[in-house]
C-alpha cells in the first residue's frame, strides 16, 4: 500500500463571522442615535458655546416645537414637569439640569421654564445649543 494521500489542510469559514459582525454593526448604527438624552429638538446655534462637561450626568428638560415638555425622554404636562423637577431637586439638590428647546419655540416659553427651574432651586441650569462656526 504505497498510495500517497494528500493531507487535508483545514480552512476556517469566516462567512458566518462576517454576517454576525455586520448585523451587530447595523444594530449599533440604529440604536446609537436613540441614546441622546431628552426629546429630539432642533437646537439653536450660538457662537463660541461653553465646552460640554462629559463627567456630569445631567437631567434633560426638553421643549419640542409643538409645545410638548419632556423630562429626559418622558413627555409630561407643564405642571407635572414642575412637580417632577421638585421631587428630583429634593432627592438630588446638586443635580445639574440641561434645558433643550427647539429653535422654533417662543423665547417667552423657554424663559418661563428656565425661571420655574430657578425657582425650584437648581444650582446650575445649562441651555443646550449647537456650535455655529464662524464664517
Amino acid at each position: 500500500m504505497s498510495a500517497t494521500r494528500k493531507s487535508l489542510t483545514p480552512e476556517m469559514n469566516v462567512t458566518p463571522l462576517v454576517d454576525v459582525v455586520l448585523v451587530l454593526l447595523i444594530i449599533f448604527m440604529v440604536v446609537t442615535p436613540q441614546l441622546e438624552a431628552g426629546a429630539a429638538v432642533e437646537l439653536p446655534a450660538a457662537m463660541n458655546p461653553d465646552p460640554e462637561n462629559k463627567n456630569l450626568e445631567p437631567t434633560t428638560v426638553s421643549l419640542a416645537a409643538n409645545g410638548a415638555f419632556y423630562l429626559d425622554r418622558k413627555q409630561l404636562e407643564r405642571d407635572a414637569l414642575v412637580e417632577a423637577l421638585k421631587a428630583l431637586h429634593e432627592a438630588k439638590p446638586d443635580a445639574p439640569v440641561v434645558l433643550k428647546a427647539d429653535k422654533g419655540v417662543a423665547y417667552a416659553q423657554v424663559r418661563g421654564v428656565f425661571k420655574a427651574m430657578q425657582d425650584i432651586g437648581f444650582p446650575g441650569i445649562s441651555l443646550q445649543v449647537i456650535d455655529r462656526k464662524k464664517d
